[in-house]
C-alpha cells in the first residue's frame, strides 16, 4: 500500500506510453488517419536514406565523443582528487557547471561562438593557427566537430562527478602499500585505480551511449541537422517525421523503437566487454 501510488503513476506515465508507442510503430498513415501495416515500417528503415544518414551521424558522435569524454572525465577527476591541490571546490564547481546550464542556451552560444565571424575563428586567426575562417556550421565535417565539442563540453563535468565520488571511496592504504612496493603513479593508476573504477566506467559508458543516441538539442540549435542532413541525429529525424514533414506518427514511433533496439544491443555488448556476469 505504501508504494501503490508510485506504481500507478509509473505505469500510467511511463509504461503505458511505451506500449502505446510500440503499437503505433505497427501503423502508418498521415496525421491520425492510421492503419495497421505490420512490420512494413521496420522494413522501410533499411531503405530510408535519411534514416541511414541519421544513424551514421549519430554513431560518429557516439564512437568519437563518448570515449573522449570518458577519458577526460577520468583524467580530470584524478587531478581534482589530489590532496595537495588548492581551490579544489572552485575547480570542481567550474567543471561541473556546464552540466546544469540550459541545453538551448548553451547550444545557441556555441552557434554564435563557432559562426564564420565568431570568436573562435577570430581567435584562431589571431594566433595564426588558421589562415581563414573555418566554416564550422556550414561544412559537413566541421558541423559534426562542432556538435562533438559542444556535447563534450557539457557532459564531461557531469561524468567527472561519478569518478570523483568513486575515487574518494577508495581506501588510501591501498596506494600506500603500492608505494612501499615501489609502484609508480602510472602503475598505481592502471593497476589499482582503473580496476576499482570499473563499475563506474561501465555505468558512465552506458548512460553516455544512451544520451548520445538520443541527441537532439545540440544538433537542432547549432546546425539544424545541416548542411543538408550532414549532422542530423536520429532524434531530430523523429521530430521531423512527427512535426516538420507531413506527420507520420507511426513511422516516427518505429524510428524511436530503433533507438531502443540499438541501446539494448550496445548495453549488452558493453556489459559483456566489461565481463559483467549479470549483464
Amino acid at each position: 500500500m505504501f508504494i501503490i501510488l508510485a506504481v500507478i503513476m509509473i505505469a500510467a506515465f511511463y509504461f503505458y506510453p511505451m506500449i502505446q508507442a510500440l503499437i503505433l510503430s505497427f501503423k502508418s498513415g498521415k496525421g491520425m488517419n492510421l492503419s495497421f501495416v505490420g512490420f512494413d515500417n521496420y522494413a522501410r528503415l533499411f531503405s530510408d536514406k535519411t534514416f541511414i544518414t541519421a544513424v551514421k551521424n549519430t554513431f560518429i558522435y557516439l564512437i568519437i565523443q563518448v570515449p573522449v569524454m570518458i577519458v577526460l572525465a577520468m583524467f580530470i577527476s584524478v587531478l581534482l582528487n589530489d590532496s595537495k591541490l588548492k581551490l579544489k571546490g572552485f575547480f570542481r564547481t567550474a567543471i561541473f557547471l556546464p552540466a546544469v546550464t540550459s541545453l538551448v542556451a548553451y547550444s545557441v552560444i556555441f552557434k554564435y561562438l563557432f559562426a564564420t565571424e565568431g570568436l573562435v575563428n577570430k581567435l584562431l586567426i589571431k594566433i595564426h593557427l588558421i589562415a581563414g575562417p573555418i566554416q564550422w556550421i556550414t561544412d559537413p565535417f566541421w558541423a559534426k566537430v562542432t556538435v562533438i565539442l559542444a556535447i563534450t563540453w557539457r557532459w564531461t563535468g557531469y561524468n567527472m562527478i561519478f569518478y570523483l565520488s568513486a575515487l574518494q571511496n577508495i581506501d588510501q592504504s591501498i596506494y600506500e602499500a603500492a608505494k612501499i612496493d615501489g609502484a609508480s603513479s602510472t602503475r598505481q593508476f592502471f593497476g589499482i585505480t582503473m580496476p576499482l573504477l570499473k563499475p563506474i566506467i561501465l555505468f558512465t559508458s552506458i548512460t553516455s551511449t544512451i544520451g548520445t543516441l538520443q541527441l537532439f538539442d545540440e544538433v537542432v540549435n547549432i546546425t539544424k541537422g545541416g548542411p543538408g542532413n550532414a549532422s542530423m541525429s536520429i532524434s531530430q529525424y523523429i521530430y521531423n517525421l512527427s512535426f516538420k514533414y507531413s506527420a507520420d506518427f507511426g513511422y516516427a514511433a518505429t524510428v524511436s523503437y530503433s533507438i531502443v533496439i540499438m541501446i539494448i544491443i550496445l548495453a549488452f555488448v558493453q556489459f559483456k566487454a566489461a565481463g559483467d556476469k549479470n549483464g
